[in-house]
């Protein structure tokens, strides 16, 4: 038994601790969770814990049920919002074959591989969230059929008195408690929309990190009677809600991506990097927007971008380089700005990683950047530009994924078809749904 684990028993015991939450997800990202009662978490920890990996999506064949849940004793923390009485803690978990081997349908796993891979050329890749969520009055909609906003604040706005301040700063308080360190919150542009933005840490760190920070608003919101929710376009006239994230990529103490003197100060890892996001972009939209809501934020107006390109602290541009600041070379970083915050965090950064990594393996060339408002501009002109276009739906998102050599190689044969069958479903039952619009715009004219 290693350090950690003996420090997970002592603090078990020490705390009182009466209930550990083994943490995992399918494969869209939903959390998982089942309760282990403390006399078993030293057996965990040794043999793991057998489930029926058949009931959860996309882990396995009802013929290969049999999984094992192993828990990472590095993630363990006790839940503040469950109280003093009785604490509650958590920890997440890698799935398992009965064999005990590290289960190919795995999520964590999917990034675990390229994580290792990155380690394999000599990197270690950093992320850096800023994740975007509306809070609601309630579950419920209003009368005209829409959500029902807590305020009508915008961008930064001090709303006096606001339900917003007081849960932004508890969840703050929360985060932090969970060793989850927070580095921005504010109120973001739509109706009820906040920001959080979380500090840099390794990238599956990270995507752990994410999970939580879910539950966490998730919990909040419930304590102040009101509703958060992670859809990417609740409100069709307001802005969506992303995920974008810093991506850089270390070599020992040294940030692979700053070269000085150069344009922007990108080095040629920084820049295949980018190139690589950029080709492979269109074949990883399914994964980075998965929902059929996804693509109403992407072409539905607002800040989102819709068309491949890149460029210097615009932020019109799918991959954005932030304004170099002299002396913070350390700092230097690239953004994508195209995942919503309804992603798996686990597959949407294995898939971004996966794209840049090939971009620096193949020493992909990058295109010139544009300095253009890639919003304002007509078809035409960005035609003209080379501003590909992302895919339009969840459809047309599929249809790029399943053609795609490298998806299927960075996740995995099992997570790769999992993961279409389910999106096939869904957009199978969206298309014939009838929706307000159709019926508002043709009952009573055809």
């Amino acid at each position: 038994m290693d350090r950690q684990q003996e420090f997970v028993l002592r603090t078990i015991e020490e705390r009182d601790v009466r209930f550990v939450r083994m943490w995992f997800t399918d494969v869209v990202g939903s959390l998982k969770s089942v309760a282990l009662a403390p006399a078993e978490v030293e057996d965990a920890f040794e043999e793991g814990l057998g489930f029926d990996g058949s009931s959860i999506d996309g882990l396995s064949r009802i013929s290969e049920s049999d999984m094992l849940l192993q828990p990472d004793p590095s993630t363990f923390q006790i839940l503040p919002w469950r109280g003093e009485v009785e604490p509650t803690s958590r920890m997440f978990c890698d799935i398992l074959t009965p064999e005990g081997q590290p289960s190919n349908a795995d999520p964590r796993q999917v990034l675990k591989r390229q994580l290792t891979e990155a380690s394999n050329m000599g990197f270690t890749c950093y992320t850096h969230p800023e994740i975007e969520f509306y809070l609601l009055q309630n579950d419920q909609l209003d009368a005209n059929g829409r959500p029902q906003p807590i305020d009508n604040g915008g961008y930064f706005d001090h709303v006096p008195d606001g339900v917003g301040q007081d849960f932004r700063r508890a969840s703050v308080t929360t985060l932090e408690a969970l060793g989850i360190s927070v580095e921005f919150s504010h109120h973001e542009t739509g109706p009820g929309q906040n920001e959080i933005d979380l500090r840099y840490a390794d990238a599956l760190q990270t995507a752990d990190n994410i999970m939580t920070f879910r539950t966490v608003i998730k919990e909040m919101a419930m304590q102040k009677g009101i509703h958060a929710t992670f859809m990417p376009k609740p409100f069709s006239d307001q802005p969506g809600s992303g995920m974008h994230t810093h991506f850089s990529l270390f070599e020992g103490d040294a940030n692979a991506f700053f070269e000085a003197g150069r344009e922007y100060q990108l080095s040629d890892v920084a820049r295949s990097f980018i190139a690589g996001i950029l080709h492979h972009a269109p074949e990883m939209t399914a994964i980075t927007n998965q929902y059929v809501n996804s693509y109403k934020r992407l072409w539905g107006g607002g800040e989102a971008p819709s068309h491949r390109s890149w460029g210097h602290n615009n932020r019109s541009a799918l991959v954005r380089v932030p304004l170099y600041k002299p002396g913070k070379g350390q700092s230097a970083r690239v953004e994508y700005r195209g995942i919503d915050s309804a992603a798996n965090p686990y597959l949407a950064y294995a898939v971004l990683l996966g794209a840049g990594l090939k971009g620096i393996r193949e020493g992909y060339e990058l295109e010139e950047p544009t300095e253009d408002d890639v919003w304002s501009l007509s078809t035409a002109e960005r035609r003209a530009s080379g501003h590909v276009p992302l895919p339009g739906s969840l459809h047309d998102a599929l249809r790029a994924m399943e053609e795609s050599e490298l998806m299927a190689e960075i996740l995995g044969e099992q997570v790769f078809n999992s993961f279409l069958s389910n999106k096939r479903t869904e957009w199978e039952e969206y298309r014939q749904v009838i929706t307000p619009y159709e019926l508002n715009k043709y009952l009573g004219i055809l």
